[in-house]
């Protein structure tokens, strides 16, 4: 039955309507960061590719002036008592239904305080795990989370305790099927990702930050954005351009948090990318993001609760993202990998098979039968594993692997340490300056004129066969600049070699030297 709403005068109007928000008159309406929103679907959306948007089928709206009135329009009946002479000539009253005006919407919708309204603190496009290890799969909004499950696709209930056929057969497929013919490098490799395809499952249970995720390949067509559609596909995703400056990067991700996706996929970067930003590393080592809103002047903060992922070909990693990187390395071993025979594939053609509704519901639900295997045993933990930050989540992912006998998660951690482009510098440098001078002090303007080319006969040569550290723009620095860069690494270990700084004999210029690690 509509509720009758009768408003007067604008302050009688604007509590009326006040205690008729908090009182729940309109369906599907919750509070966020002190804002109303109300939930609606989606119309209009597209079957996605693996390498396109696919955003989750409804959107937490802020509700505004103008949609307050076509709300109330819709779910209540909103009048108000007007008078006017009978064909008699008595006055009588008569309800006449309105739409309150505009500024009575404003005041209504100003404040931050509503009680009694369910809080909304996220949208998920599949189920996942509570904190108390139950799974929550019923479509719609989870008062003990506060999170709303809009699916992507009808999930058959599963079963809070799995039978054994049934994981056996959960592990068959995933396993034995839907990841079998992927050129995984290693075993570490198949391990991450499947770490990474049950992160979004488990964030909410394990409370921890999640690394990034890197699935680069030797070549073109082996399977990467197949890979990223798995979590992509499932639980709503975005495919970006990679940013190649640090305020662009911001600017998109900051964009990409408000919108109605669990993962945020920035594809097929260029061949070798280094990615090296202060900006993604503060992103993945933040459980909330703050900055500036777009086009606006206030700040905004937004729970970081998204899966990052990078794709493309021999990609590299510098500054701090090689310990807050995950990585899912392939190799095909092959010059043409998109010429492979499928006849024999567990899935042929998985690319298209990936984007069916159906097909991914069968991943998703077999992905779910796993998860609850383990929680039904206590979900059991890795104690030994250490990973910063993102520990917790290193501890809880290896449990869930160790329990279904997938081994080699994050023993790739040493080549994720290879491809680290600012490492390899450096490592290379500092063994370098090490082999000419042993444990010498010298100033950085001495180290810097070492660098100079030597004449031998009509040629020139470089007396550190190209090994002296260089500027991000790859030239050679001056004596300043030098001095600046090897106060910052002053302390850090390169291999087995760092950098001390201290003061000359006379304690007028500072002076640098390396020391070799014996062991």
């Amino acid at each position: 039955m509509t509720e009758r709403l009768q408003i007067g005068t604008g302050p009688e109007s604007i509590r009326v309507l006040k205690a008729a928000l908090v009182g729940g008159v309109l369906p599907d309406t919750y509070v966020s960061a002190g804002a109303l929103v109300h939930m609606e679907a989606v119309s209009g959306g597209l079957a996605a590719a693996a390498d396109e948007d696919s955003p989750l089928p409804v959107s937490a709206s802020v509700v505004t002036p103008a949609g307050l009135a076509g709300l109330l329009a819709e779910h209540a009946y909103v009048y108000r008592l007007r008078s006017r002479k009978s064909d008699n000539g008595d006055p009588e009253t008569f309800e006449e239904e309105v739409t309150p005006p505009r500024e009575i919407l404003s005041s209504v919708l100003a404040g931050k305080t509503w009680p009694g309204v369910p809080p909304l603190r996220g949208i998920i496009g599949a189920p996942v795990l509570r904190r108390d290890g139950t799974l929550l799969q019923q479509p719609g909004y989870d008062p003990a989370t506060g999170l709303y499950l809009a699916s992507k696709v009808a999930l058959p209930p599963v079963p809070d305790e799995p039978t054994r056929e049934q994981v056996n057969e959960a592990r068959r497929f995933l396993l034995g099927r839907f990841l079998r013919d992927f050129p995984w490098a290693s075993a570490a490799d198949r391990a991450n990702y499947v770490a990474l395809l049950a992160t979004p499952i488990l964030r909410h249970f394990t409370r921890s930050l999640t690394p990034f995720a890197l699935i680069d390949a030797t070549m073109p067509s082996s399977g990467k954005t197949i890979l990223t559609a798995g979590p992509g596909m499932l639980y709503g995703q975005r495919v970006m351009p990679w940013a190649y400056s640090d305020e662009e990067l911001r600017k998109s991700i900051t964009a990409v948090l408000a919108e109605q996706v669990g993962v945020v996929i920035w594809d097929n970067l260029a061949e070798g990318t280094v990615i090296d930003s202060a900006v993604l590393a503060q992103l993945v080592t933040t459980g909330v993001w703050s900055d500036r809103q777009l086009g606006a002047s206030r700040n905004i903060a937004t729970v970081n609760d998204r899966l990052w992922m990078a794709t493309g070909n021999n990609l590299q990693v510098g500054g701090d993202m090689a310990s807050r990187t995950v990585r899912v390395h392939l190799d095909p071993n092959m010059p043409r990998p998109e010429l492979r025979d499928q006849s024999g594939f567990g899935i042929p053609h998985l690319d298209q098979w990936i984007t069916v509704p159906a097909n991914q519901l069968k991943v998703l639900w077999h992905l779910l039968v796993l998860v609850l295997d383990w929680t039904r045993q206590g979900a059991p933990k890795v104690s030994g594993l250490s990973m910063r930050q993102f520990t917790p989540w290193a501890q809880a992912l290896g449990g869930f692997l160790a329990h279904h006998g997938i081994d080699g998660f994050l023993t790739n951690a040493a080549d994720v340490r290879e491809i680290d482009e600012d490492e390899t510098r450096w490592r290379a440098f500092l063994t370098c300056w090490h082999d000419r001078h042993g444990g010498r002090a010298m100033t950085a303007a001495e180290l810097r004129r070492d660098a100079e080319p030597m004449h031998l006969g009509s040629d020139l040569h470089d007396p550190w066969d190209g090994q002296f550290i260089t500027t991000q723009a790859g030239r050679l620095p001056n004596p300043l600049q030098l001095g600046r860069m090897l106060t910052g690494q002053a302390g850090r270990w390169r291999g087995q070699y760092v950098i001390r700084a201290g003061r000359s004999e006379r304690g007028d210029r500072g002076v640098f030297w390396v020391e070799q690690h014996e062991g």
